[in-house]
């Protein structure tokens, strides 16, 4: 076996932007956060290939779920996998990242990737946690299309976590710490995303899974849309041209929530069909012109004063320090909020933009914020050490993501309550930083 090394990234939630990230004109606050995917690569050079390369890539977490895959390299490396299984999202990582390095099957035999996800990607419901002193994991008797998502952006980790993976097989000199390399990385992750899912997202998920929380602009769809059909033989010269030599115009600006807050995730194990979501709105967004132009530039207002609030915390934060203190004490109070200019601004920002989503709700039929997540929301509203709190992304019945000063007194309030007895409080921080490379060594024996 060769050296092995193994990489991580981080889940995500989209607090501000919601369906107007879509548009290149509109800037969104992606969080990303300690919920992580994680892959370990290494290979096995002295094995028969028959002029074919193999990857295998296995998801132990998830009732030992594994794909073995057969690459052609003298037909644009098309791919088969030995049992007839699909994976949209592996499989056209794999493609992507062999059509851009073009290795030759000789130097590198057989590769394997081992996956890995912390427990905030999925519901816990049915799971066994397993340790082995450095890592822990969840583990599932199912497989995991089985096991319901909690919307922190499970496929855009896998797509990212593994394309970084398999580039570190190609180019051993990979830094994730210079900026060439990460956007290679982005830029490959997004084609890739973007195929398996069959339509041209924001890609959001990708930019915070590669870069971290950042604000964020999205890239041309043009760039993935003018790419021939990646069985074409101008296939190959089209991809590295977009990848390594365009310039993709993506905002990924990193931006922190204040000192003293983080985001509390409340999964209530029914998740939503974001393509779906995505479809109705897109139609009514066209059915509905000038008004739903107009309430896009109303919620693109109201997402500015929430950030410039955060902002205004942040520099409360560092240049004035008692003052932020007793702010970050009058939340966890929690009924004085309203004294404090910046504390009401920032809610009746979200409280904005949630009122517009609902009006979108009922006007295109997307449950953007569907009832029971409304009431969710305003009894969490009512907690103590809770600023403020949305549902996150496309909506729908994910979760819920809320920003609080203390998770432990968040769990004391509702761990007895009727109210919240269909919710799993995921126990996630905001990361800044995106890709990380990890010790392969603590991937290993779990028990």
């Amino acid at each position: 076996m060769d050296v092995s090394r193994s990489f991580s990234v981080p889940g995500k939630v989209l607090l501000a932007g919601g369906y107007l990230i879509l548009k290149s004109k509109y800037q969104a606050y992606v969080v990303a956060l300690s919920s992580r995917m994680h892959a370990v690569v290494y290979q096995e050079r002295n094995t028969a290939t028959d002029g074919k390369f193999k990857v295998t890539v296995t998801s132990s977490q998830f009732n030992n779920d594994q794909w073995i895959y057969s690459l052609d390299p003298s037909n644009n490396y098309a791919l088969s996998e030995a049992s007839g299984r699909k994976n949209p999202f592996v499989e056209k990582t794999i493609i992507n990242v062999f059509v851009l390095f073009s290795p030759k099957v000789a130097e590198y035999g057989h590769i394997f990737v081992n996956i890995f996800s912390d427990s905030g990607y999925h519901s816990q419901n049915d799971s066994i946690e397993r340790s082995n002193g450095y890592k822990r994991f969840r583990f599932h008797n199912q497989s995991i299309s089985a096991v319901p998502k909690t919307g922190l952006g499970s496929s855009a980790g896998l797509v990212t976590v593994l394309t970084t993976a398999l580039v570190s097989v190609f180019n051993t000199k990979l830094d994730i710490n210079t900026d060439s390399d990460l956007f290679l990385i982005h830029n490959i992750s997004q084609i890739s995303h973007c195929q398996a899912q069959g339509k041209i997202g924001s890609g959001f998920d990708v930019a915070a899974a590669v870069f971290g929380t950042i604000l964020y602009r999205r890239f041309d769809p043009q760039l993935i849309n003018c790419l021939p059909n990646i069985s074409s033989p101008e296939y190959p010269r089209s991809i590295c041209q977009t990848v390594r030599e365009t310039h993709w115009g993506v905002i990924n600006r990193s931006f922190s929530l204040p000192k003293g807050l983080r985001i509390v995730m409340g999964d209530v194990s029914n998740g939503s069909e974001t393509p779906k979501l995505v479809s109705k709105v897109k139609a009514w967004y066209d059915a509905y012109w000038p008004h739903s132009l107009q309430l896009y530039k109303d919620i693109d207002k109201a997402n500015m004063r929430f950030i410039d609030g955060l902002n205004e915390l942040n520099n409360l934060s560092i240049n004035k320090p008692a003052e932020y203190s007793e702010l970050l004490a009058a939340i966890q109070r929690g009924n004085e909020l309203d004294r404090y200019p910046v504390l009401k601004n920032i809610r009746a920002a979200v409280n904005s933009i949630r009122e517009k989503f609902r009006m979108i709700t009922l006007e295109s039929g997307a449950d953007i914020e569907p009832l029971k997540q409304t009431q969710l929301l305003e009894n969490s509203m009512k907690l103590k050490g809770v600023l403020t709190g949305m549902v996150p992304g496309a909506g729908g019945h994910d979760a819920i993501a809320l920003i609080v000063t203390d998770y432990d007194s968040l769990i004391e309030q509702t761990g007895n309550s009727p109210t919240f007895s269909a919710v799993t409080w995921l126990d996630v921080m905001q990361e800044e930083i995106g890709i990380l490379e990890e010790d392969p060594s603590h991937y290993q024996n779990f028990t």
